[in-house]
């Protein structure tokens, strides 16, 4: 059957996101926008609305213009959100890079987006330069790269700040794309998902139809921008409701904790991991938290538990939601003022959307009360993944279906629970882990037969990499220097956590692992 939302559906929005998010960014002039916790520099919104306005004229007259594609490559600054918005005012596009990725992941994001500039951090310049090198030594290409500060070699954006005009040209909401974050999606590598403007302005109308953020709220912003539920939560929709939102570079608990109460923070977003230190750590005890009045928590599942603890120990509201990239990327959250839905559901389904729970097996509706496969459909569904039709048919069916690759279930007063995965990625503390990627580079080694990858959980209850690694015959190899192998290619989040020698890989007669097994063999386990 088809489930829809409980709530009305909200119209479309056919707007620009840097003009829907910033509309009101003048009136409100000196109200903060953003505000580093670290120097206490503070960009008001009418400083926002005109620093985007001369970037945008600025990258014009470099030539930055429609379809072109900008990757932005930084830690959460105050200058992100001009960076991003004034892409899109010339029609460009951002691809959003982990500030944690290696040179190699880099280089074939900006090789596959076709990225004509890199904005990033002296922080980070020895990697940039890096990545760009091995673009130039495999493409031909150059990709200059800018900075949001200083080092030497480089130009800063401000020095690109412009008053000229952004020439005229025709953007189509429905079909031009804004962002391009890259995703594993149900399976594979990394691939950039297409979200347009009107996913990314209708997906924050749907939201904030069931929670809302306004003028007088104070965001903590620890999730990284690059990653969409940040994007979403913390730069377009507390800016598009003018939020202040205080930006922290890196997670930091003591900086968090500080940052709660000397902030006077109203709402934060969080991962599983800070909703575990919220109801452990003893220093949250004796601080001053009333002003906090929401927790949301998503990018990965939490436990039942620990949001029952953080939600008593807090005395607030805690709430989770669900989605993914590829819906924009909201399709469930806790609505606001909700406190009877249960503890571990992910809300109830967004206005203008639809869901299913199938069968993977057979592609049939399961049974009501039974769980299955989730599949949305919705305003919010991406346009597709970048260069990859293939790919998008795979995920998106020709009747708008999104299938998710997450096993849930709802009940009878439409809340939702997600369950277990059929796919096959690895969500280790929120951040994506594709098991063929990490295969891929395993099996490089001259000590490695074959190997494949599963997510198994660690003594915390995180889901974290396991190599099952065949050796090769008369080859002497360790299960240290197997993770070290890795550990040199991969962003830390990738790494591989543990490691079983065994005889062969279980494979089907196509060749694909057949990973069902090896999970149950783990589970099998003592």
């Amino acid at each position: 059957m088809i489930y829809k939302s409980r709530h009305p559906d909200v119209d479309v929005v056919d707007r620009p996101v840097h003009e829907w998010v910033l509309g009101d960014a003048a009136r409100r002039g000196t109200k903060p926008a953003m505000v580093d916790v670290t120097s206490g520099r503070t960009v008001t919104y009418g400083e926002l609305a005109d620093l985007v306005r001369r970037l945008a004229a600025g990258l014009a007259a470099e030539g930055i213009g429609k379809g072109d594609v900008v990757a932005l490559h930084s830690p959460n600054t105050i200058l992100f959100p001009v960076v991003l918005y004034a892409t899109t005012t010339v029609g460009g596009t951002v691809t959003t890079l982990s500030p944690l990725a290696t040179p190699a992941e880099i280089a074939q994001q900006l090789i596959d987006s076709e990225a004509r500039l890199m904005v990033s951090v002296s922080a980070l310049i020895e990697t940039a330069r890096a990545a760009v090198g091995v673009v130039r030594r495999l493409t031909g290409r150059d990709v200059e790269i800018v900075l949001c500060d200083r080092a030497d070699g480089h130009r800063c954006v401000l020095e690109m700040l412009d008053d000229g005009d952004v020439p005229a040209f025709e953007l189509d909401p429905a079909a031009d794309v804004a962002v391009l974050p890259y995703s594993s999606g149900t399976t594979g590598v990394p691939k950039g998902v297409m979200l347009t403007h009107r996913n990314l302005c209708t997906n924050l109308e749907q939201l904030n139809c069931l929670h809302r953020i306004d003028e007088d709220d104070r965001v903590i912003a620890i999730l990284p921008f690059f990653h969409i539920f940040g994007l979403t939560a913390l730069v377009n929709s507390a800016l598009l409701r003018g939020a202040t939102v205080y930006v922290h570079a890196r997670f930091d608990l003591d900086a968090f904790l500080t940052s709660l109460e000397r902030d006077r923070i109203t709402h934060a977003y969080v991962a599983p991991p800070v909703m575990l230190a919220l109801a452990k750590h003893p220093a949250v005890g004796s601080l001053d938290l009333s002003q906090l009045r929401r927790v949301i928590c998503a990018a990965a599942p939490l436990d039942a538990g620990v949001q029952a603890a953080v939600a008593d120990r807090l005395g607030v509201e805690v709430g989770q939601a669900y989605g993914m990239t590829e819906l924009s990327p909201a399709s469930h959250i806790h609505a606001d003022g909700n406190r009877d839905e249960p503890v571990a559901c992910v809300g109830h389904l967004l206005p203008s959307t639809q869901a299913r729970l199938v069968d993977p097996d057979t592609g049939q509706d399961v049974a009501v009360g039974e769980p299955g496969e989730v599949w949305v459909r919705g305003p919010q569904v991406m346009k597709g993944y970048f260069g990859r039709p293939e790919d998008t048919d795979a995920t998106v069916d020709a009747e708008g279906w999104l299938h998710t690759g997450d096993i849930g279930r709802v009940d009878d007063d439409g809340n939702w629970f997600i369950v277990d995965r059929v796919k096959e990625l690895i969500k280790y503390k929120g951040y994506q882990v594709a098991p063929a990627e990490l295969e891929a580079i395993l099996v490089r080694h001259p000590g490695i037969a074959d190997a494949a990858v599963i997510g198994v959980s660690d003594d915390e209850g995180n889901e974290i990499p396991k190599a099952f690694v065949v050796p090769m015959t008369g080859v002497p190899i360790s299960a240290a220097e197997v993770m070290a192998h890795v550990e040199g290619q991969v962003a830390p989040y990738k790494r591989i956590r543990r490691v079983e020698f065994i005889e062969a890989v279980p494979k089907a007669a196509s060749g694909k692992i057949l990973r069902r097994r090896l999970r149950e063999r783990e589970r099998a386990r003592p």
